[in-house]
């Protein structure tokens, strides 16, 4: 297998800047402080993948695009529609917090996201903010936030149509369409995906069956705003995802699948009583359900339920704002398990406030989280920003987090523990930025302390269940620059990590120490090409070490006049043999044609 060492000497070797990339300094963007500001404002690490880079990216899925975001590890169970999750600068996935829309989503008794059901024609924009952010948000933001945002109309009507073809007999149709005038504006979205699939499993592992993994995905969403005047606005927007997988899962049947059902369904309305007051009122819910089939025949079900409510209130003065507000979640867990308690409750109160003083930002939130199952918890966080001579920027920051245990943490019939307590993080990071010969970059430097990891270890009765027993470190350097060149657009990262269990001295499970990647676009008029580059280094994987690996993706485009577009791309042309997972095959050189319409 190809190794990382000449893709990280590469770029080494040709610069040692930095930038998020996907994120100019005008980007506008509301995760960091959950208030809009621009990009060159937070003083947070933040990247922003608008709908324009994953139109030219082409990409499929939103682990795709995440996968080449810095600090963003993705892990796979076989291919598409598979058992995917994200770990955001070396934390696990129950301790990233994503959202859609503002509504918290994920599986209460996984305490992950099924980023592997989304669907790309839905969303307009995602931001990713890396670093702890529990003191804005609660429980989960350890690592980060992932905020999915869905498409909205504009002025007019604006239908779209694509179709798609490609490797393992794999056919897409999407169908949307978006509107609007001055007062108010829908979008509607519908696509249908299906694939023969491969072989996940790999020769020799558990569960191994010699047939293709097929998978299935029908997504929906509609959404629509209403402005009533210039101070009373609403919106409401409705997301699903139905997805059918297959998959080899043990010897107890020839076959297993999964029916899958993520939903989401959110309201907002914000108000404006003053021009120095804004006010956001939300309420929404997020569902997650799978229900298991061996053969064909119905095993089991399990189904969580998120119910939020939030009040927002910012103000605004000369040189300062403050904002603050309260938060209500109520998780509810339906099952064919017998859990011993389906149902829990957390209020969060919040408050931010930033000061902006000239040369110096500055920025101080506290937010404390009373649960009706562990108690109380209270984060917070400073950070401070400057501008310094020669178009430079330093910026500072330290963070506390915690991550609630899931319902399978403390409930799971026969092997819960209902004594946990939530995980703990200490963060501090520093980071450089500047604008130099058309070169934007940025340097982030951090470290990320977690205690009271939740892992399975012996009781005093000598059974083993959940407990909080781990420790674990990471500390990394963060490095992405982007330019333009001989009119090539061109974007680069790497992120080198230190990953640690403190306990026993060896890397986290699944997580590089290096990951590199590059992606360059030219446009030459009627015709566009591109490309990305991603090598990952070793990774250990309970006992076994995962080999590195290098995967090159070309893309391409043509305009057939101005409203029609043909498209083509090939993954993984190299045809890298790799492993994310252990025991889970990865797949070889694909091929993707697909035809769109956007008027």
């Amino acid at each position: 297998m190809k190794t990382f060492s000449l893709p990280a000497a590469l770029l080494l070797g040709t610069t040692t800047l930095a930038v998020q990339a996907q994120s100019t300094p005008d980007t506008l963007l509301v995760t960091a402080t959950r208030t809009a500001q621009t990009a060159d404002q937070a003083l947070a690490s933040v990247t922003v993948i608008d709908r324009e880079e994953i139109e030219r990216k082409q990409a499929q899925t939103v682990t795709e695009l995440l996968q080449q975001t810095p600090g963003v590890t993705v892990i796979n169970n076989g291919g598409r529609g598979k058992a995917t999750s994200i770990s955001l600068r070396g934390t696990s996935s129950k301790q990233v917090l994503v959202l859609v829309d503002g509504i918290k989503v994920g599986s209460a008794t996984l305490g992950s996201t099924s980023f592997e059901h989304l669907a790309i024609d839905q969303i307009e924009r995602i931001e990713v903010v890396r670093g702890p952010r529990s003191s804005l948000y609660g429980s989960e933001a350890i690592g980060g936030v992932v905020q999915i945002f869905t498409r909205k109309g504009t002025q007019g009507f604006k239908p779209r149509f694509s179709v798609g073809a490609g490797s393992d007999d794999a056919r897409e149709v999407t169908l949307g369409a978006s509107g609007g005038n001055d007062d108010g504006w829908y979008n509607l979205d519908i696509s249908d995906f299906t694939t023969d699939g491969f072989n996940a499993k790999a020769p020799g592992a558990y569960g191994y069956n010699a047939d293709d993994d097929g998978y299935d995905n029908r997504s929906y969403a509609l959404s629509g705003g209403y402005r009533f005047s210039d101070r009373i606005e609403a919106q409401l927007n409705w997301s699903q995802n139905r997805g059918d997988n297959e998959y080899d899962g043990g010897a107890a049947f020839d076959d297993y699948s999964t029916q899958a059902r993520l939903q989401t369904l959110g309201a907002a309305l914000n108000l404006k009583p003053t021009d120095n007051w804004h006010l956001n009122l939300t309420a929404g819910q997020s569902q997650d359900k799978a229900t298991e089939y061996g053969d064909g025949v119905y095993q089991s079900h399990i189904e969580t339920q998120r119910n939020v409510a939030g009040l927002q209130s910012e103000h605004f003065f000369a040189h300062s704002q403050l904002t603050w507000g309260v938060d209500y979640q109520q998780d509810e867990v339906t099952s064919s398990k017998a859990y011993a308690l389906n149902e829990r409750d957390n209020v969060g109160v919040f408050g931010l406030y930033q000061l902006f003083l000239g040369q110096h930002d500055l920025a101080f939130s506290l937010r404390r989280d009373d649960n009706e199952q562990f108690g109380v918890e209270t984060t917070g966080s400073v950070a401070w920003g400057v501008e310094l001579p020669r178009d430079l920027r330093l910026t500072a920051s330290y963070g506390t987090a915690f991550n609630a245990p899931t319902f399978n943490d403390l409930y799971w019939p026969g092997s819960g523990n209902p004594d946990l307590q939530p995980e703990e993080s200490d963060s501090w990071e520093l980071g450089l930025s500047g604008d130099h010969a058309g070169v934007q970059w940025s340097a982030n430097l951090y470290q990320n302390d977690v205690e009271n990891l939740i892992a399975w270890a012996p009781n005093s009765s000598g059974n083993w269940i959940p407990m909080n027993v781990n420790e674990a470190r990471v500390r990394g350097l963060e490095l992405v620059a982007a330019t333009r060149l001989a009119n090539w657009d061109l974007s680069t990262s790497l992120d080198l990590m230190d990953p640690k269990d403190r306990d026993t001295d060896e890397l986290l499970n699944r997580r590089a120490r290096k990951v590199f990647n590059l992606s360059a676009d030219r446009d030459f008029g009627a015709y566009a090409v591109g490309g990305n580059v991603q090598a990952v280094g070793k990774r250990n994987d309970g006992s076994e070490r995962l080999s590195g690996y290098t995967t090159v993706d070309l893309r391409g485009s043509y305009a057939l006049g101005n409203d029609w577009s043909l498209r083509a791309k090939i993954e993984n042309l190299l045809d890298e043999d790799y492993q994310t997972a252990k025991d889970y095959n990865q797949p070889d050189r694909t091929y993707w044609l697909s035809l769109h319409y956007a008027p």
